[in-house]
C-alpha cells in the first residue's frame, strides 16, 4: 500500500500545513472574551452605573424599596445610612447600599388628582 517514503512525505506536508497553530489557539480565546464581555461585562457594568446613579440621587422625601422589601419614605440621609419613615411612629435605619430602587410618586399623585 504505502511505503516508508510516502508515509514520511504525508507526515511532513501535514505538519508544514499547520503554520498557524498559534493563530488558531489564540483566536477562538479572543472571541470568548469579546462574548462575555458584550453578554455578561458590559451589560453588568451598565447597571452598576445605573444602580449607582439612583443612590446617589436620593433625597429626603422620596419613596423607596429596600432590597428585603419593605417600603418606606426616606427622612433623613448621609453618605451611608438612611433612615426610612414605615408609618407614622416607625423609623429604620438601612445602609445606603439596601435601597433596591425609588417609587416614581408622579404617577400616583396623577391617579389621585382624576
Amino acid at each position: 500500500m504505502f511505503n516508508q517514503s510516502q508515509t514520511i512525505e504525508l507526515a511532513a506536508g501535514a505538519n508544514g500545513s499547520g503554520g498557524g497553530g498559534l493563530v488558531g489557539l489564540i483566536l477562538p480565546l479572543v472571541l470568548m472574551f469579546a462574548i462575555f464581555y458584550f453578554l455578561l461585562i458590559r451589560p453588568q457594568q451598565k447597571k452598576q452605573k445605573t444602580r449607582t446613579s439612583m443612590l446617589s440621587a436620593l433625597k429626603k422625601g422620596d419613596k423607596v424599596v429596600t432590597i428585603g422589601g419593605l417600603h418606606g419614605t426616606i427622612m433623613e440621609i448621609t453618605d451611608d445610612i438612611v433612615v426610612l419613615r414605615v408609618n407614622d411612629v416607625t423609623k429604620l435605619t438601612f445602609d445606603r447600599g439596601s435601597i433596591s430602587h425609588a417609587i416614581s410618586s408622579s404617577s400616583g399623585e396623577s391617579e389621585k388628582s382624576s
